[in-house]
């Protein structure tokens, strides 16, 4: 009877472990075969017969389909160039170029992938619309308070996701994980005092 309840409870236990592993390698992307440069990520295989079993999973529990590979490749950041979460109370500055593209639009959405409401109704940008410096770079602030040129707005929300999709491009395909292509930096410029810090 010991040996039983003692095998019983070991099998609940890792029961109890293997779940949770597998919500936690669901909610947080940790899919194979990811491509990083910089500060964004990419999964370039999530859209093709080759998806891990872990990104199938994913796409079943959102409900959201990726970017087939024959399209292009999407990348998503959730942190600045110094590792800093994106805070939607901060200014937020992305600056440079994209790798080479036949079209590309950026989005900004919550921790649960959807899309920000705002008092503007923008959601994003595209590269057909974005306003470029004489060289073709660009500069676009995210921030809950409104700027001129290229801003996106936060709605002043604790955290967010930016979501580069790449369309038509040799990224991902032609790329390996170690090659450098351009991307564009994100810095973050300004953010509110820590109402929770203490003063000297």
């Amino acid at each position: 009877m010991r040996l039983l309840t003692s095998t019983l409870f070991a099998l609940i236990i890792a029961g109890a472990v293997g779940l949770g592993l597998t919500y936690f390698a669901l909610t947080r992307g940790a899919a194979f075969g990811a491509l990083t440069i910089g500060s964004w990520t990419a999964w370039p295989k999530t859209g093709t017969a080759d998806a891990d079993p872990y990104a199938r999973a994913s796409i079943a529990r959102t409900g959201q389909l990726p970017v087939a590979l024959g399209d292009g490749v999407s990348f998503t950041a959730k942190n600045d160039d110094t590792g800093k979460p994106l805070d939607g109370r901060c200014d937020v500055v992305l600056s440079g170029v994209t790798p080479a593209a036949r079209f590309w639009t950026l989005s900004l959405y919550n921790n649960d992938g959807e899309l920000i409401a705002n008092s503007v109704d923008r959601y994003g940008f595209s590269s057909q619309e974005i306003l470029r410096r004489a060289d073709g770079s660009f500069e676009i602030t995210v921030s809950p308070r409104a700027n001129s040129g290229n801003w996106l707005p936060t709605g002043g929300i604790d955290h967010y996701t930016l979501v580069l999709r790449l369309y038509d491009t040799a990224v991902g395909v032609a790329t390996k994980a170690g090659r450098e292509v351009p991307m564009p930096a994100i810095e973050t410029r300004t953010c509110p005092e820590d109402p929770t810090r203490s003063k000297p």
